[in-house]
């Protein structure tokens, strides 16, 4: 029999094996992430399995969506993705040999007999499991051409222990066990075969999911040791159950906390994908007091004993500010690249680029960046929110025609000497820098929230920029 211990020593290889029944949340992102980080940590292999058995449920659009996600956060795989559903008739296989070697039989049982069996359960207030009543008869008792499922002889004595790389030491009596279904009554095997027989065939040694698959690890654990005795080989994988993560309020996340798709934190959000990852990583797992990580550092840091026990709560704006500061550190071509699609209009990405030092001091997501530099590509007259409309009063609009004279008069178009001859104005009229900054910010960008206003009049170019002036210090008459 197979070690309780886990798998065979040699090359390490992990699994994704995600659902596509719909997109790839943030937990399933993180799944992957850990899975990924673990086999890259000891040189070893990371493949990808689609589990797309249930097929009325299972989308292709969410096989492409998922598929991109992985791709987005940087994710790759060793070889080509497993297909669950072109891997059926290996199931069938292997629900053969075990039915054939007697650690499986056939159940005639009908759905009205199960049902009369759960509801007496029900009223003496036992488990609801199966009750094992054709576990020791005999095929022919049934009538002939009664449909029937195969089910998994679990054992029935003694107890199973699992020693959990995160979770520890683990032990489930063996009667908390039933007989489960491997094979329907159509011939297609259940989840619970499938996920072990391409566990087994793929080489995995290390399943790291979800604590909330802890217990099936109990029930999948019979299929490999009745294997191992029919044909040997059949190893235990190594079993790592990471707690599940919670919204702020300590519930199970959900839509509302942000467990959202990849995608949304993407192109709905503007999360950078080094912050994405940098955020799953330390969503769960500790290294000491670091918090950033580049990849190389991640892959060099990870282990599984850096994992905790109990559940991480998913945090929107500490991810907001972990963006913020991948933002900062991004290259400004790639920004502006990024920026530019969700900017109105036609867009100059050598200005974007040259706005970008600027633009990405305060932003905490693309969409802020993309939205803090639209006035760069606003055509004129431009349109003003109504706080800016409000700044741009008689007396303000007589202060930008004074304002124009001088910037007109200014032959070094810097941020120094624009500086230098807009303060020289100010004292001039004895007024504070803000009472000409305000409205030349409006009057500039259409709104009261722009980066450093004489960055934005160096940016803009000294025609466009007097242009913008002109036109609401003109309309003051």
């Amino acid at each position: 029999m197979a070690s309780e211990s886990g798998a065979s020593t040699g090359t390490v290889v992990t699994r994704f094996a995600p659902s596509p029944t719909g997109f790839l949340h943030i937990g399933g992102a993180r799944t992957a992430l850990f899975n990924w980080l673990f086999s890259r940590h000891h040189g070893g292999k990371a493949l990808l399995r689609i589990e797309d058995t249930d097929r009325k449920r299972s989308t292709q659009e969410a096989i492409d969506a998922i598929l991109d996600g992985l791709d987005w956060l940087g994710l790759d795989y060793d070889e080509t993705p497993v297909f669950q559903s072109e891997r059926g008739s290996r199931h069938v296989e292997v629900a053969e040999k075990l039915l054939e070697h007697g650690f499986a039989y056939k159940c005639y049982a009908t759905q009205e007999e199960l049902e009369e069996m759960r509801a007496a359960q029900r009223a003496a207030k036992e488990p609801i499991r199966y009750d094992g009543r054709w576990r020791h008869r005999d095929p022919s008792e049934a009538p002939a051409g009664t449909p029937f499922v195969v089910r998994l002889k679990t054992p029935e004595e003694g107890e199973t222990t699992i020693h959990d790389r995160v979770q520890g030491e683990v032990t489930v009596r063996n009667a908390e066990l039933d007989d489960y279904i491997i094979l329907r009554a159509d011939g297609t095997p259940t989840y619970m075969l499938a996920a072990v027989v391409d566990d087994h065939d793929m080489g995995v040694t290390h399943v790291i999911r979800g604590d909330d698959h802890l217990n099936n690890a109990f029930r999948q654990l019979p299929i490999y040791r009745a294997m191992d005795q029919i044909e040997g080989g059949w190893s235990d994988p190594i079993y790592a159950h990471i707690p599940l993560i919670h919204g702020q309020d300590g519930a199970k996340l959900s839509k509302r906390h942000g467990a959202l798709g990849v995608e949304n934190y993407r192109d709905e959000m503007g999360i950078l994908p080094e912050a994405l990852f940098n955020y799953l990583l330390r969503l769960g797992w500790g290294h000491g007091d670091r918090e950033e990580f580049t990849r190389e550092e991640a892959i060099e840091a990870f282990d599984l004993d850096g994992v905790g026990k109990s559940a991480s709560r998913f945090d929107i704006k500490k991810l907001e500010n972990l963006n913020g500061h991948y933002i900062r550190e991004a290259d400004d071509a790639r920004l502006a690249q990024l920026c530019a699609p969700m900017i109105a209009g036609e867009v100059d990405h050598e200005l974007l680029t040259r706005a970008m030092p600027v633009l990405k001091v305060r932003a905490k997501n693309l969409l802020e960046l993309a939205e803090g530099a639209a006035f760069l590509f606003q055509q004129r007259p431009l349109a003003m929110t109504e706080k800016a409309e409000a700044l741009l009063d008689t007396e303000s609009r007589q202060l930008l025609g004074l304002l124009s004279q001088r910037l007109r008069a200014e032959n070094d178009w810097t941020i120094e000497a624009l500086e230098a001859s807009t303060k020289a104005l100010a004292e001039e009229l004895e007024l504070g820098l803000g009472k000409l900054a305000q409205p030349m910010r409006a009057a500039l960008t259409g709104t009261t929230t722009s980066p450093g206003i004489f960055d934005v009049l160096v940016l803009l170019g000294r025609e466009e920029a007097l242009a913008r002036i002109d036109a609401q210090a003109v309309a003051a008459g």
